[in-house]
């Protein structure tokens, strides 16, 4: 008589624990920490947004006291974010396009096949990282830039109309942009791809559909994701045209909900 007991393959053997979404976060964080690009991203952001705020502010305060601009000390406060989210861009994109140049993809697929969790664990450490990183620049570039302001007798103030909110707004508009280019990059799976239309429709493209005739122009302009989310982030914006802050910041959201769902039903159809 045989011994079931003896052949049973599954007999001593430990059971397999499936990675859960803490595992993938973690993963993940050492996966986006361990690269090169993601330090000198940083770096590069807060010298960007900082220093070419209190670069502006320094040499254009002086004219700005004139009152001949009116509130235009507002729009530069935060100028040096609008280079800074390049930056952003390159993050972003290379948080996605990184793993399929480096074929890293697949061993992340294997190690957790459940993609969604892989994809939600990428931009919740992509996004916090730029919250964080965006707000702290926009904050340093304020306090560099607001002095030079102030010696002027234009400085503004936390609890001036549209500052605080320009602030929070610099962190939440460069998670954006980032989770933008990054899903971009599930769509192309190449970085040089997703840079250049993500930069294109950003610093491109929203300038130039202003040419459109009429109505069509002036919709255009105020709907193209840069201008639509970038108005959150500065106290007075150079356009007067685009749609209100936390308005247009809602608008870019859709559009970034669009993006990013078409980005997900790609990438859990598509071979990694």
């Amino acid at each position: 008589m045989i011994d079931t007991v003896a052949l049973d393959p599954h007999r001593n053997v430990p059971g397999v624990r499936r990675p859960g979404f803490t595992h993938t976060l973690h993963a993940e964080w050492i996966k986006f920490w361990s690269v090169r690009s993601t330090a000198w991203s940083i770096v590069a952001l807060v010298v960007l947004g900082a220093g070419l705020t209190v670069l502006v502010c320094a040499t254009s305060a002086d004219d700005l006291a004139d009152g001949s601009a009116g509130e235009a000390a507002g729009s530069f406060i935060t100028w040096g974010m609008t280079i800074a989210q390049i930056t952003a861009i390159v993050l972003g994109s290379l948080v996605v396009t990184g793993e399929y140049g480096t074929g890293m993809i697949r061993a992340t697929l294997t190690a957790t096949p459940h993609r969604a969790r892989v994809l939600a664990a990428k931009a919740l450490v992509l996004t916090g990282t730029l919250f964080v990183v965006g707000t702290v620049t926009a904050v340093l570039g304020y306090l560099g830039g607001n002095w030079f302001l102030e010696q002027e007798g234009i400085g503004l103030g936390l609890g001036d109309d549209g500052v605080l909110r320009a602030l929070l707004g610099s962190g939440l508009y460069m998670a954006g942009i980032g989770l933008f280019a990054a899903a971009v990059g599930l769509l192309v799976r190449h970085t040089a791809a997703a840079l250049s239309i993500v930069l294109a429709l950003i610093l491109v493209l929203g300038n130039m559909v202003v040419l459109l005739p009429g109505a069509w122009g002036e919709w255009a302009t105020k709907l193209m994701p840069g201008n639509a989310g970038g108005a959150v982030a500065t106290p007075v914006s150079f356009n007067p045209n685009l749609l209100d802050p936390w308005v247009g910041f809602g608008v870019f959201c859709a559009e970034l909900a669009a993006v990013g769902l078409i980005g997900y039903l790609v990438f859990r159809r598509r071979d990694a």
